[in-house]
């Protein structure tokens, strides 16, 4: 009899988990939002409970949405729903057959439709390093779409050492033999970014930013010509950027920096604070560029902020 009650136990406590992990699969949903030139950008969102303003996360250079997988959940989890935006050529997004339009004032265009497409009024931005500037440029261009912004690890002074690295292996997308192989890959080209990282932590980094082809070798996930563009001069005059945060700073701002950082400099910081004496800081300890947004410092740093906004 107690076998019997045994596996019936079991056979309930199965079927609770499937309908926990149902539920939670339910609560992420995915679309496409189609913009101007035909381009289809993927957008995933976390759907939060609550009734607060929603987060609107916009990833790197090379990055694609996916690089919010940890921190989205959790933001959710505590109320709000969260979207994170493949920008065109990265991840599942479409690949823009112009390179020249791979640029931030059109990434900025791209999600204002998306925002219109969501029926998204106003949201809180979270922005990693090109992110952030997409960011920047959308306090320029419709201020009253940014309640506030997290910015990781950028700012408008770009160190050149760190441009330069980034630089030098924008565009080596693969392919590679095996996902083993990639990851080889990315720790020669991060392990400066996250010195004390795991084998755990570089096959999760892997999964995020490739994909596997059908005959089993494995790409970076992204149009290697997003990178002729980042490789050319901008033209900007000397202080644009300056001007761009400046016109984010009448926002409520979250500055992430990591301690190891070689794009956003000490100098950096201090400059942004006598732009905006309200900035608030935070370093997260014994990473580069950029943190993950998965590391303690920075969720916790995250989620206080956004109790103080509406």
């Amino acid at each position: 009899m107690n076998a019997i009650w045994t596996r019936l136990f079991r056979y309930i406590s199965l079927r609770s988990a499937g309908r926990r992990a149902a539920d939670q699969a339910s609560d992420v949903s995915e679309r496409f939002v189609t913009v101007p030139g035909g381009i289809r950008l993927f957008v995933r969102t976390y759907h939060g409970t609550g009734s607060q303003l929603p987060v609107f996360c916009l990833h790197g250079l090379t990055r694609n949405a996916a690089d919010f997988d940890g921190v989205a959940p959790f933001i959710a989890s505590h109320g709000r729903t969260v979207h994170a935006m493949d920008v065109r050529g990265r991840g599942r997004s479409d690949h823009d057959s112009d390179p020249s339009h791979y640029r931030p004032d059109i990434y900025a265009t791209d999600v204002l439709r998306v925002l219109d497409e969501l029926a998204v009024r106003k949201a809180v931005f979270i922005g990693t390093s090109m992110g952030g500037i997409i960011t920047m440029l959308l306090a320029a261009q419709a201020p009253e779409r940014i309640e506030a912004a997290v910015l990781n690890d950028v700012g408008p002074a770009l160190e050149a050492d760190g441009l330069a690295r980034i630089g030098s292996y924008a565009g080596q997308v693969g392919p590679y033999a095996s996902w083993q192989a990639l990851t080889e890959v990315i720790k020669a080209t991060q392990a400066v970014a996250f010195p004390r990282a795991t084998e755990e932590f570089w096959r999760s980094f892997a999964r995020r930013v490739a994909r596997e082809r059908p005959d089993g070798s494995v790409v970076l996930d992204y149009d290697p010509a997003i990178a002729e563009v980042f490789k050319q001069p901008t033209g900007a005059a000397p202080g644009v950027l300056d001007a761009l945060f400046a016109t984010l700073a009448r926002k409520p701002i979250l500055l992430l920096r990591g301690t190891l950082s070689d794009i956003l400099s000490p100098k950096g910081v201090d400059a942004m604070r006598r732009l905006d004496p309200d900035l608030q800081v935070v370093e997260v300890p014994n990473v580069g560029h950029a943190p993950t947004l998965d590391e303690p410092a920075a969720r916790d740093a995250i989620q206080a902020f956004l109790s103080r906004i509406a």
